[in-house]
């Protein structure tokens, strides 16, 4: 961490000490990462297939037919199926499946039995299955990819807009900050479920409409906060030599004042990729979020909740978003606790 500055290094050491929070950081990233790579651990197509001598890597690649492996028909091929006739077979070929050999949108239906399906081992339905027999692991996995990547681009548009305009109504100040205060004052006002329900009335609400109507009216928060944090600022010292210099306005903002205002930003961050979870996940639970069959963890507790009897699902969901909003909250103290200017600050 050399190329890092000191102060940096010493609030990251900081971080690293916070036992709570540092270990929620590494257990959030870890649920990431895995359901970035999702497909490598729940999926109905293999990992690695051998046949006649010849390697095949389903995963990420083309559909391939069920005849490239001797089987009677051009579809997709079934490779639960035909893993289990290599094995009858014995041919010395073989079929490497993930842990999960489902896919979130595959229904695994039953003769003479009607889903939902409790837990099963043997079936590999580790969670059960939701009222059409689709597997509740692979569903929350998705899910959660969903979700975070929805919080990540609605953090990253949130932040963008926010920081720019709150960082220059308190930079400029006057008439300019007068105008956007009543701007803000109005947009606030305005009622955000009723502008969803209108909008989900007229079109089916996608991914990134979802986004963009949020982004709508999610950046108001974080401007306030950096409006405050620039007034402040911009009477520091260094602030007043660098104008003295000739700085331009835009270089005083983008290079002096926002990295200086920094931690208020990260502080920020963890809290808002939580507020992005719930929005979404209420929004699909009241049926004005992303359409089915999306993998969605709102669909699954509104399931749940009609199907009181299928306690598995409500209580695989309910676990899901407290592991994750607990993980993400404790990552945000102790970022915020590491990044407290107080930490590193000598009053003379």
């Amino acid at each position: 961490m050399s190329f890092l500055n000191p102060v940096t290094v010493q609030k990251l050491r900081r971080f690293r000490s916070i036992s709570r929070g540092f270990w929620s950081f590494v257990i959030i990233a870890a649920l990431i990462l895995v359901s970035f790579f999702a497909e490598v651990f729940i999926n109905s197509r293999a990992l690695v297939v051998y046949h006649d001598g010849s390697f095949y890597f389903p995963t990420y690649g083309e559909m391939i037919p069920g005849r490239t492996f001797g089987l009677d028909y051009a579809y997709e091929t079934n490779y639960r199926d035909l893993k289990k006739k290599m094995q009858e077979e014995v041919s010395g070929g073989f079929v490497l499946m993930p842990p999960v050999p489902y896919n979130p949108y595959e229904n695994d239906l039953r003769l003479n039995e009607y889903p939902p399906f409790p837990p099963s081992f043997s079936q590999r339905h580790f969670l059960g299955t939701d009222n059409v027999g689709r597997d509740i692991l692979a569903r929350l996995v998705y899910g959660f990819r969903t979700a975070i990547l929805f919080s990540f681009i609605l953090l990253f548009l949130n932040y963008t807009v926010g920081i720019t305009i709150g960082c220059s109504m308190g930079y400029f100040g006057g008439k300019f900050d007068l105008f956007f205060q009543r701007i803000i004052e109005i947009w606030s006002n305005i009622p955000f479920l009723y502008v969803i329900i209108i909008i989900s009335s007229i079109v089916v609400p996608s991914f990134m409409i979802l986004i963009l109507i949020m982004a709508f009216f999610g950046w108001i928060g974080i401007t306030w906060v950096m409006r405050t944090m620039t007034y402040k600022e911009k009477e520091r010292e260094y602030i007043l030599a660098v104008r003295s210099l000739g700085a331009s306005h835009f270089r005083i903002i983008f290079r002096h004042i926002i990295p200086n205002t920094i931690s208020v930003i990260v502080t920020y961050a963890p809290f808002a990729i939580s507020g992005g979870i719930v929005a979404l996940t209420s929004l699909d639970y009241l049926g004005f979020g992303l359409p089915a069959p999306t993998p969605s963890w709102g669909e699954l507790l509104s399931q749940g909740w009609q199907n009181m009897e299928a306690w598995w699902i409500s209580a695989s969901v309910v676990g899901a978003l407290v592991v994750t909003l607990m993980t993400v909250t404790f990552t945000g103290e102790g970022i915020r606790e590491a990044f407290d200017p107080k930490k590193h600050t000598v009053y003379e």
